[in-house]
């Protein structure tokens, strides 16, 4: 680990690597490290992940949690364990970054990777379930938190001030379709994509009355969009991530679906802390910490272009980030069973 010569005794208590080095030192605490790459878990879930007791799980996440390794939120009665991307001791956090890249190249088990696609599953059909009962009022409830409005000039400007290829581009999770407009107008096409049917009908009926001409649906998610090969200048996630079980997923999809040079515009919420959301508007996360983003898009090969936050009246902070898939050689892709409105 090359890393680990630039952390110096004299400005580091020993103490203090000491913790962090036993509470990594654990073939459990490694394989509960490895699970939250991407995710956060409940307890049970993670000992259900890893069929242990409660008592014996809650034992180990108190030590890691204790080192600084993991982060802890809690939701009503159940607490919820992600991994810490920034130690508290900034001395440590090269050392920690270095224990986790190491971690990611190690792969889980079949049996553990079953587990966790039953749970992440679940969560998808839930939140699928959520937005296709709510269609209909589902803007009324996310203008509690951010409505375009509040953030849509921002990511309009964002893109404006972008240099790229204007031939397609892809929003996912569309909702009302409210970029829609501006989509058109700067691509030659555009494609929605979202895994609800009822929030796509709500997009073709805007993009019909508009007289939108150059706008498809795709029924889907990412996972199906990489199977037909799509390939984009410019991607957008506006208030999609912490609706997604697998957000660290969803931003490595859309830099496999990126053309070099294109662009991903992502706008969500900071963290917070209002549980609220969770019932009302479907939420999965509560925001993400802007470091967290950032290290999930490199980690995908991204790198970080221009943000704005912008600060809400009712609490809520939201941050618009612009990532950049770097020039290489071109990959082609052919678009298929799109529907056209």
């Amino acid at each position: 680990m090359s890393h680990l010569s630039t952390i110096h005794a004299d400005n580091v208590p020993t103490a203090q690597i000491t913790q962090l080095c036993k509470a990594a030192g654990d073939p459990l605490r490694m394989q509960i490290l490895r699970v939250l790459q991407q995710n956060s878990y409940g307890v049970l879930e993670l000992c259900q992940v890893f069929n242990i007791r409660q008592s014996a799980m809650s034992h180990h996440l108190k030590i890691m949690a204790s080192a600084g390794l993991v982060s802890k939120r809690r939701e009503g009665t159940t607490l919820f364990y992600r991994r810490n991307f920034c130690n508290p001791h900034d001395q440590l956090q090269e050392l920690q970054a270095t224990l986790f890249e190491s971690l990611d190249r190690l792969s889980l088990s079949d049996a553990i990777s079953a587990q966790l696609d039953r749970i992440n599953a679940e969560r998808s059909a839930a939140s699928v379930e959520f937005f296709n009962a709510n269609a209909a009022r589902f803007e009324a409830n996310q203008d509690l938190i951010a409505g375009w409005s509040d953030y849509g000039e921002g990511v309009e400007n964002l893109l404006d001030t972008s240099v790229l290829n204007r031939s397609t581009a892809v929003e996912i999770g569309p909702g009302y379709g409210q970029f829609l407009g501006k989509l058109s107008t700067a691509f030659e096409h555009v494609i929605a994509l979202d895994s609800s049917a009822e929030m796509l009908e709500q997009c073709r009926q805007r993009a019909t009355s508009q007289n939108l001409p150059n706008i498809q649906l795709l029924h889907g998610d990412t996972t199906l969009a990489r199977k037909l090969k799509l390939q984009a200048d410019c991607l957008s996630l506006n208030m999609v991530l912490h609706h997604n079980p697998l957000p660290a997923q969803i931003i490595t999809d859309c830099a496999a679906l990126l053309n070099p040079g294109g662009i991903l515009l992502i706008t969500d919420l900071c963290a917070h802390n209002q549980q609220w959301t969770r019932e009302s508007c479907g939420d999965l996360w509560m925001g993400f910490e802007p470091a967290q983003l950032s290290h999930w898009a490199r980690s995908a090969g991204l790198v970080d272009g221009s943000s704005l936050y912008l600060a809400q009246r009712n609490g809520f902070r939201v941050q618009l980030r612009l990532f950049v898939k770097p020039q290489a050689a071109p990959i082609r892709g052919a678009a298929e069973a799109l529907l056209p409105i």
